[in-house]
């Protein structure tokens, strides 16, 4: 099978970690093959909203009340096993975050508030930490480079930077807390500090160099309600919780699920891409072969990569598709295009295999320096 195959290549053909620098810097185009992707899919650009609503609604509905049922679990084996499902339920209701930022709202009528409403706010990462951030991880000239928030060449750092990056996700909701409930009010009243917390601590963004601008246009007016629902409901809650209204158990464990959350997104996010441009500027095949599809068979990237981020290269690729439509569009290309294109070479086939090329690349990495 062609995912096979490009596995077993990289695996053989795995370069020190300055020949892959060298080999992505200086990819040129592959015509036939981005030719072949637009022509194929010309006819899966539409969103669907029944699914994305259906989705999206069943997916919170199943998250909170399992979250409930954590809160009021009497034993230790019905609190581990309905907080899993908390976490993997609103992880994938939480990912609609990412398709929010490539289709356009007007074919989604209100799915943006209801989001927002229903889990941006309450999970404390409302869109606008996303929206005007990832736009910038696609840009043509900017993917791999310091101006890419999402980019970091982890496989060209030391091997502790790895462990280090996925202990920061699970101080994540701490950190969220402080940003909406503290940072956001006292910046109301310092305008030094409102421009350090646009700049630093309003986007999801890896890069720790990347300042963001202030926003503009309909994005400055989203930004702003959506902050102040934010900041209502941190202090709300940090309130409910000092007052004894909240239990803190239960305050306890709704920041654990979050932190499940975070923790399996800096996962997914360890794997999206090798990780190996060092800030030169890519051609688009070479920005998709630093990017990794893990395709059917399978059924676990279907809880750690969901809605369509299974398919992450191909998303580079066609970052406009729709994410049920991802796989079709895989089949498509995998069908039509030879076993030599630059497409079947970002196809791997586990997580596993992906982290320990990673780690495998650190350590390259550093005895080449």
């Amino acid at each position: 099978m062609t995912k096979s195959l490009a596995f077993d290549l990289h695996d053989t053909e795995a370069a020190p970690a300055a020949a892959a620098r060298i080999r992505l810097s200086g990819v040129s185009d592959d015509r036939a093959m981005l030719r072949t992707a637009a022509e194929l899919t010309r006819d899966l650009h539409a969103p669907r909203p029944l699914i994305y609503w259906g989705d999206f609604l069943a997916s919170a509905s199943i998250g909170y009340g399992a979250l409930a049922l954590a809160i009021f679990a009497k034993s230790t084996v019905l609190l581990a096993v309905a907080g899993m499902i908390a976490v993997l339920a609103l992880y994938r209701a939480a990912m609609f975050i990412h398709e929010m930022t490539h289709v356009k709202h007007s074919l989604l009528p209100g799915f943006r508030l209801a989001w927002n409403l229903l889990l941006g706010v309450p999970m404390l990462v409302p869109s606008f930490t996303y929206e005007g951030v990832h736009n910038l991880h696609h840009a043509r000239t900017r993917y791999g480079t310091a101006e890419d928030p999402e980019y970091l060449p982890l496989a060209l750092m030391k091997p502790w930077t790895l462990p280090v990056f996925l202990l920061v996700s699970v101080l994540l909701p701490v950190g969220l807390l402080i940003r909406f409930a503290i940072l956001s009010p006292l910046s109301l009243v310092s305008p030094k500090l409102r421009r350090i917390v646009v700049a630093r601590y309003s986007g999801l963004k890896i890069n720790p160099e990347f300042e963001r601008r202030a926003p503009e246009g309909e994005l400055k007016a989203q930004w702003f309600w959506q902050e102040l629902g934010a900041s209502v409901w941190s202090i709300s809650l940090l309130a409910l919780v000092f007052t004894g209204v909240v239990p803190l158990h239960a305050f306890l464990i709704y920041m654990a699920v979050i932190s499940g959350v975070a923790v399996i997104n800096q996962v997914r996010t360890l794997v999206a891409h090798l990780w190996e441009n060092d800030g030169e500027p890519l051609t688009v095949t070479a920005q998709y072969l630093d990017s990794v599809n893990v395709p059917a068979p399978g059924l676990l990237p279907y809880l750690w990569a969901p809605i369509g981020l299974r398919y992450h290269a191909l998303h580079h690729l066609l970052p406009g598709l729709p994410y049920h439509t991802l796989g079709e569009a895989h089949r498509r290309l995998s069908d039509a295009l030879d076993v030599n294109s630059a497409y079947h070479q970002a196809n791997y086939p586990t997580l596993g295999g992906l982290v320990q090329r990673l780690a495998s690349s650190t350590m390259k990495a550093n005895r080449t320096n």
